[in-house]
């Protein structure tokens, strides 16, 4: 039996061969390079990779209506506002969940999120085309996820590669310390390393902490995944991790800014 994240790559081949009946890679690819030249003009490029640069703990805070690890996490789903909230509590960028089946997301979430934010926003989801890539920034994103689960080495470098052209970042995501290397070697200039096990969705918060020197300077390092509590945070603090992605806690939080505010406050 295929593993989840396997099963979520078959079903987006599928959704991509769909969606190019209705829009060609060519015209969604012109749509995207005019995205990029607006962000080049707008001196916008690469901003997601700016707000992880920051001095002190960046934050990225997730759009996310389910998981298949969860279930539904928010019934109750106004992605705008929670978008805004994240925002006026400084989040220092969105992430927003795409993949409909399994995380409820929408293309549509990301392009309307994006319009009425001015912090950037990534687009999460299981990259399995460059079509994703060039339809993500003609939405609205600032950055997409690349996993390297998913991709090979080559596949990998020519997917940042075309983001680089289009003014955007990649947040090139590990799991161990082989998909570390291949992250560097490909140019990674951004590496997450998830703390959850897609493939039976353990959480093992030690395995960004296990990868840190691995990535060393090179990159800008994220944490995933696992993040709770402001001891969980100072512990990332104390291994010069540099930002992290909160998803399911920040999500069931009832009041986002007051918890934001408790994972900075010693």
């Amino acid at each position: 039996m295929p593993d989840i994240i396997e099963t979520i790559a078959e079903n987006n081949r599928r959704l991509v061969l769909y969606s190019q009946t209705i829009k060609p890679l060519s015209k969604v690819r012109g749509e995207a390079f005019e995205a990029a030249d607006r962000i080049f003009s707008a001196h916008k490029e690469y901003a997601f990779e700016k707000a992880l640069a920051a001095p002190q703990m960046s934050f990225i805070c997730e759009c996310k209506k389910a998981s298949p690890s969860k279930g539904i996490i928010a019934p109750d789903f106004p992605y705008l506002d929670i978008a805004r909230e994240y925002e006026q509590a400084g989040a220092a960028a969105i992430s927003v969940l795409t993949e409909p089946r399994w995380f409820l997301g929408s293309v549509v979430y990301l392009r309307q999120i994006a319009s009425q934010v001015s912090v950037p926003c990534l687009r999460k989801d299981f990259v399995i085309d460059e079509y994703m890539i060039y339809e993500a920034v003609a939405n609205g994103a600032s950055a997409v996820l690349l996993i390297c689960a998913l991709l090979d080495e080559v596949t990998l470098r020519d997917y940042i590669q075309i983001c680089r052209t289009l003014n955007i970042s990649a947040l090139v995501e590990a799991h161990d310390e082989s998909e570390a290397l291949m992250a560097l070697r490909a140019g990674a200039r951004i590496i997450g390393v998830n703390n959850r096990n897609l493939k039976d969705f353990s959480v093992d918060s030690a395995n960004c902490l296990r990868l840190r020197q691995t990535v060393g300077d090179d990159a800008i390092f994220v944490a995933e995944s696992g993040i709770r509590s402001r001891s969980d945070v100072e512990l990332l603090e104390r291994s010069h991790v540099d930002a992290v992605l909160i998803g399911e806690a920040v999500m069931r939080a009832e009041n986002k800014t007051e918890f934001l505010n408790s994972l900075r406050i010693s």
